[in-house]
């Protein structure tokens, strides 16, 4: 993802502590950000916030976007003034920021755009406003998130983000629940004995959930705005995550099963680094010398990697797991950035 990229093009991955400590986490990850040339993606809910994040950020040209809390509503008065308070901090020095979608933009469509109109008329009267990103998070038909945006081509400060492990996984449900009377394949994780049985519906799913998000990045270029994408891979079977969901997995990962399946003990995740340099080529070849962002959106897991020429910084830590844990999960981002 690093090589050969047009200037309007960036690649950020999450910045934050993700372990408990100190801010000496966050000077860990600024060094090894700023050793993979990567923008930064933070979550800030307040102007104070963004401004005390600002400080870690790895040099002045990165791009920042902001990642907005989950509770923030396109149509909720409050949550407009704070985007734009947010906008106005982050002036000059955030690109962008991102909102969650929500269901109901799908009930209250006319709302959601009138909404979306009345806060670009604000945003546009802040210079240098960074760029208000919708993110496909809430499990909309990806039709109707689509035609959302086919709505407000005309705004300049709104538009889409696109999460290809959401948007995956989704249809990765929607396919395989259609021919097993409704059955979620996620739950399938805690269910092990029946895999073998079931792995070539599995992956054919899987499949299903990769066309789907290729698809929908296909027709949200093809409405010539900025785009910017979560990226981060997914397999409704993996059991990685802290959280218990079946995406933010790394480009590299493999899920393991109990059986041989051609030939293997591991099945593929949905995109894999191919299917990740297909989709950043595909991209640029269809929005051209349009703004572009990918935010590596993985999450860490428990495994540790030796501070290396870092160590100084945590002399002070008498026990250096956390510390190795979020080393381990900067590496993480750093391969994916360099696929």
């Amino acid at each position: 993802m690093s090589t050969t990229e047009p200037s309007k093009v960036t690649t950020l991955g999450l910045f934050e502590k993700r372990m408990p400590g100190d801010d000496c986490l966050l000077e860990l990850a600024r060094l090894r950000f700023r050793e993979a040339r990567m923008g930064t993606e933070i979550h800030a809910a307040a102007p104070e916030q963004l401004a005390w994040l600002l400080h870690f950020r790895p040099g002045k040209m990165p791009q920042v976007v902001v990642h907005l809390p989950r509770d923030f509503n396109l149509l909720d008065e409050n949550s407009q003034h704070q985007i734009l308070d947010l906008a106005a901090r982050g002036a000059g020095q955030v690109s962008g920021m991102v909102l969650h979608d929500q269901a109901a933009m799908a009930t209250r469509r006319d709302d959601y755009i009138n909404a979306a109109w009345k806060l670009d008329s604000q945003l546009e009267k802040i210079n240098g406003c960074p760029t208000l990103f919708i993110e496909y998070a809430a499990g909309l038909e990806p039709a109707d998130f689509s035609r959302f945006f086919s709505s407000l081509l005309d705004l300049g400060t709104v538009s889409a983000c696109i999460d290809i492990g959401h948007v995956g996984i989704r249809a990765t449900r929607v396919a395989y629940a259609q021919n097993h009377r409704g059955e979620d394949i996620c739950a399938l994780k805690s269910q092990p004995a029946r895999f073998p049985q079931l792995i070539n519906e599995i992956e054919a799913a899987v499949a299903a959930g990769a066309i789907a998000a290729f698809e929908l990045v296909e027709v949200i270029c093809a409405l010539k705005k900025p785009v910017h994408f979560h990226l981060h891979d997914a397999h409704p079977l993996s059991t990685a995550s802290p959280f218990g969901v079946s995406d933010h997995l790394s480009f590299f990962a493999e899920i393991p099963i109990a059986f041989e399946h051609n030939s293997r003990r591991a099945v593929a995740t949905m995109f894999g680094p191919s299917g990740l340099s297909e989709l950043v080529a595909r991209t640029l070849e269809s929005t051209a010398s349009r703004a572009v962002s990918f935010t590596l959106e993985i999450h860490p897991t428990k495994e540790r990697l030796p501070l290396g020429d870092a160590a100084a910084l945590f002399e002070h830590w008498h026990d250096k797991t956390g510390a190795e844990q979020m080393n381990h999960w900067l590496a993480v981002l750093s391969r994916n950035h360099d696929c």
